[in-house]
């Protein structure tokens, strides 16, 4: 997927004026409009400029783009190609203010936008901010904005509270954009989920003529743990364990998010073989529970006594790996 330089698609500087780039916008709707253009290009050109303009005059979208768009030229400095093959990377606009994107595909717009501004904002948000924005009823409600919030996983396990920085793009009293950051106070609630939204009445946009604020909605997005990954309501742990321990059982001590337990290793354990602990899982009316995957660990073999042990098994132990491949 290729990336797309919007200001370029506009002939614009990245400093543009909101009026500045609605007259440039203005300009190229006039010469590329498939009603009156001659061009043979016309209609896909009046696309890519739709799409340009749709981004850029939406304060919001709009910086988050040049978040992205900043990212892009850095790789670019390192020697990365900017176009080919490109795919913005997850959690891209973290850190940012969106308008909401609207759930669902409506199928008649999925060629109106490209693909690169559907991985950005969702297929659905095209139709946002255009003209129903400048024809608002009075006293409309404001838009909800998005964002994403990371947590740590002991934040969904036991709940925290958490200041978060927001930015969002302002207008100047000369109409230039700049960054505007804000600071908020969130409660993460335990049992939170992954994809979850936390919601924050009142902090979405402003609303129209006295109108009621929007909300702001947070995506829940969870760090990698050095211990746990997360699959549904279960987690999930590699438990390494020594040949001996898995050769002929025993009890070893586990780390869970409840605090150490002990665990009985069944005689004859191999790798990969799993241990359930019930409702140690994340929290909920149905918690979930927590599996431990066996790993076995052999001994490095790095001085002269741990080499003669393992002769000592090639000696006294008979057993061919390679049977089953009739060696």
């Amino acid at each position: 997927m290729e990336f797309k330089d919007y200001y370029d698609t506009l002939g614009v500087e990245r400093a543009v004026s909101d009026d500045e780039l609605r007259r440039a916008y203005r300009k190229l709707a006039r010469k590329y409009h498939p009603d009156v253009s001659k061009e043979a290009d016309a209609e896909a050109r009046m696309r890519d400029i739709n799409e340009a303009y749709d981004v850029l005059r939406d304060a919001a979208k709009r910086a988050a783009y040049d978040n992205l768009a900043a990212g892009v030229a850095a790789g670019a400095a390192r020697g990365a190609a900017a176009g080919a093959g490109y795919r913005p990377s997850p959690g891209w606009e973290q850190g940012f203010e969106r308008p909401g994107k609207a759930s669902g595909k409506d199928p008649r717009e999925e060629a109106e936008f490209s693909e690169f501004f559907s991985s950005l904002f969702g297929s659905a948000q095209k139709r946002r901010g255009g003209a129903a924005r400048e024809t608002h009823a009075a006293h409309a409600r404001g838009e909800d904005y998005h964002a994403m919030i990371e947590v740590e996983l002991e934040d969904i396990l036991h709940g925290a509270t958490r200041e978060i920085s927001l930015r969002s793009m302002k207008m100047d009293t000369n109409g230039r954009p700049h960054l505007q950051e804000r600071k908020l106070s969130v409660h993460v609630p335990a049992g939170v989920r992954e994809g979850q939204r936390i919601r924050l009445a009142g902090q979405g946009m402003v609303g129209y003529a006295g109108g009621q604020p929007g909300d702001l909605y947070l995506e829940v997005r969870v760090k990698p743990h050095r211990l746990y990954r997360i699959e549904g309501r279960d987690l999930v742990m590699t438990l390494p364990v020594a040949p001996w321990e898995a050769a002929l059982g025993g009890k070893v001590r586990v780390p869970t998010p409840g605090g150490s337990v002990e665990v009985v290793i069944p005689p004859g354990s191999r790798p990969g073989n799993k241990l359930r602990l019930k409702a140690q899982g994340l929290p909920s009316a149905h918690p979930g529970d927590l599996y431990l995957i066996l790993d076995v660990v052999w001994p490095p073999a790095d001085n002269e006594a741990a080499r003669e042990a393992y002769r000592r098994m090639a000696r006294d132990i008979t057993f061919n790996p390679r049977a089953g491949l009739g060696q």
